[in-house]
This record gives C-alpha cells, sequence and structure tokens, in this order.
C-alpha cells in the first residue's frame, strides 16, 4: 500500500485545482494491447517452410482478408456491371506531351478525375507510372504539373513533387488520379471553407457503412487502370505506381490488392504500423478497421512480393520513424529473400523529412524493367 500511495503521490498527479487525478496512459495501453495479440497473417506463420505452395496460399487468403477488412470487396460487389463512361474533357499540348483531362465513373454515381500525361516521342506502346499524390489542397494538380504559379512550380520540383513530369522525361506515360477526400473529390462544403481535404467526415461515414477510406481509394485507382487497359498507347505489362504520404499508403495497398501493378515506390510512408500510424497522430483516412489483428505493414507488402518494390523515406520523418522503417523492411527483406527475390526489394533513405525523394526512383525502375 505505501507503494501505491507513493506512486500517486507526484506533482504530475495534481490538476489546477490541486486535486488527484490519473489520466489514460496511452503508450501503456498499446504496448499491453499488442503484447497479447497474434495477427492472423503474421509472414512469420510460414517463414522457414520452404515451400512456394503455402506463400501463394498465405498470400491468397490474406489478400482476401485484407479486401474485406478494407471494405474492397463490398465495394467491388456494388460497382459490378457499372460503366467505365469515359470522358475526355481537356487535352492541352506541350512541347515533349500531350495532357488530357479524363473522368470515369468508379461506383454509381461517383466519378474520378484524372490526367493522362502521354509523351511525343516515345515508341508506343509506352510503360505506365501511376502517380498517387498526398495531402494537399489541390490534390492531383501539382503532381500532374498543372501548377497555379511559377512560384509553386519551383517548390514542387525542389521537393520532388513533380512526379508525372519526372515519368515523362524517362518516357513513360503518366496517370495521376484525384485521391478520394481531395480537391475534385473532397466535399463541396469544405473546399468552399477553405478547408484542405474532407477525410474526417468522409473516414467516418464510410466506417459506418462497412467500408474504408483506403478501400475506397485503392478501388478507384483500380477503376482507373481498367480504362487505362483500354488505351493502345499503354503497355499494361509494365505499370508502376509511385506517390507521397498518403499516396504512399495508396501505392502499398493498390499494389498489395491489385496484381496488375507490376512495380511499387512508395514514398515517405514505408514503416510499421507500431511505430507510424499506431504510436504518431495521422490523419483518419489511414486507419483501417482491425489491421492490427490481421498484419503488420511488412506482412502488407509481402503481397507485393515477388514483384520489385522500393521503399522511399526521410532519415528524419517524424511521421514514420526511421527505427521502424528498419524495421519492417528487415521483415520484407526476409519475405522476399522466401520468395528468392531479395534483388527485388530495396529501402532509400534520403537526407530530409516528411517528404518524396526521387534519387534513386527512376534507375530502380530501369533496372528492374530491364531484367
Amino acid at each position: 500500500m505505501k507503494w501505491v500511495c507513493r506512486l500517486w503521490h507526484t506533482a504530475e498527479q495534481r490538476n489546477k485545482e490541486g486535486k488527484w487525478m490519473i489520466y489514460f496512459d496511452e503508450q501503456r495501453y498499446i504496448q499491453t494491447v499488442l503484447a497479447k495479440m497474434i495477427r492472423e497473417f503474421d509472414y512469420r506463420h510460414v517463414l522457414g517452410t520452404g515451400k512456394w505452395q503455402e506463400w501463394q496460399e498465405w498470400q491468397q487468403a490474406f489478400r482476401s482478408k485484407l479486401a474485406e477488412i478494407t471494405g474492397l470487396e463490398q465495394i467491388k460487389r456494388q460497382a459490378i456491371g457499372v460503366p467505365l463512361s469515359p470522358r475526355i474533357t481537356e487535352t492541352v499540348e506541350f512541347p515533349e506531351y500531350t495532357r488530357e483531362k479524363i473522368y470515369i465513373t468508379s461506383e454509381t454515381d461517383i466519378e474520378v478525375p484524372f490526367y493522362l500525361l502521354l509523351p511525343k516521342n516515345a515508341v508506343k506502346p509506352v510503360p505506365l507510372a501511376i502517380c498517387a499524390h498526398g495531402h494537399g489542397r489541390r490534390g492531383k494538380e501539382d503532381y500532374a504539373g498543372n501548377f497555379e504559379s511559377p512560384e509553386d512550380r519551383e517548390q514542387a520540383i525542389n521537393q520532388d513533387r513533380d512526379l508525372a513530369e519526372q515519368a515523362i522525361s524517362e518516357g513513360y506515360a503518366a496517370l495521376v488520379p484525384e485521391v478520394r477526400g481531395f480537391w475534385e473529390m473532397a466535399r463541396q462544403e469544405d473546399m468552399h471553407e477553405g478547408k484542405s481535404k474532407s477525410c474526417d467526415d468522409m473516414q467516418r461515414i464510410s466506417l459506418l457503412l462497412g467500408r474504408s477510406l483506403i478501400g475506397e481509394r485503392v478501388h478507384d485507382f483500380s477503376r482507373v487502370l481498367d480504362y487505362a487497359a483500354t488505351r493502345p498507347e499503354l503497355d499494361m505489362e509494365k505499370v508502376m505506381i509511385t506517390g507521397s504520404s498518403s499516396g504512399g499508403a495508396v501505392c502499398v495497398f493498390t499494389a498489395a490488392l491489385d496484381e496488375r501493378i507490376s512495380l511499387v515506390a512508395p514514398g515517405c510512408y514505408f514503416c510499421t504500423f507500431e511505430h507510424s500510424i499506431v504510436s504518431v497522430h495521422h490523419c483518419i483516412c489511414n486507419a483501417i478497421p482491425g489491421i492490427m489483428q490481421v498484419g503488420e505493414m511488412y506482412d502488407v507488402v509481402g503481397l507485393i512480393a515477388p514483384r520489385p518494390v522500393l521503399m522511399i523515406n526521410g532519415e528524419t520523418d517524424p511521421l514514420f520513424p526511421i527505427e521502424g522503417v528498419h524495421i519492417s523492411f528487415e521483415h520484407v527483406q526476409n519475405i522476399y529473400s522466401e520468395f528468392g527475390s531479395a534483388d527485388r526489394c530495396e529501402l532509400f533513405v534520403g537526407n530530409g523529412g516528411h517528404r518524396y525523394f526521387k534519387n534513386r526512383v527512376w534507375d530502380f525502375v530501369r533496372e528492374q524493367w530491364a531484367l
């Protein structure tokens, strides 16, 4: 009892009125719950079996479960029979490429806007880079090279956010979809009020409907891929996806759930869920119900194997701590080694914080697509 009294009688336990208080210990709560949790699809359940069939079965079962908890399974079921109904609303000519603005139907009464940039001098069909933007009021616009001002262009280039134009310079086509919750796919009232996103309310509604924003975003990107497959200019055997922050999340989950993606380069997102989404304050759009009961982030990335994957992180990124990045990458290496594809898995750490780094991206793509 004396020990209990000493524990409670500390300065930190007094409120402003001088009364003793207790507060919720979030970190202890997290560690206590995680310590008792056995993830259903932890890759280590099949590690060391050396059986290709068992790894394939693990991926198939885990992919199905992930589609269920993100709501993607329900979304796809409800979208059966919905035509793409594509419409090109704008075509702009630039010296090196043509940029089309296109809308396709993702679900009943829901359209997804995106830009398609086609290089003029490349031999057709051309490889395709899908560029997923992160949080930011103008969503896809900067990533597609549609800047509001020369100053915005300069800033985007300095931060390597001009992803579509980078792809064009490599001779690839680029698709830049709007991520649900931003700009043209944000709520009108939020944009009129000057907000930069609609994630909070849209995630609240989607969760109540048995969905998640991650699942809806993956579905939108898969529908954009359906459209890409109708364009003879595009080489659907060489489709990569890259993006930054929440765009990095879209990269990981789209590639994990849609096997048409042949190469993945998520920027400033890869880590463990424990070190990042669980322990650091993030936008609610990153939340997936029960994800930690089924797998860690490295398990999700394991669904991409043996397809090439390049993780891009900042050394000092406070949202995705580098300690968790290295822990997670070691596990991903284990999975890729089981697939005999250790040379297809790489981590690049840039000298900076929460931002995209292009330094290694396009060399990695060329090397992997040349194999």
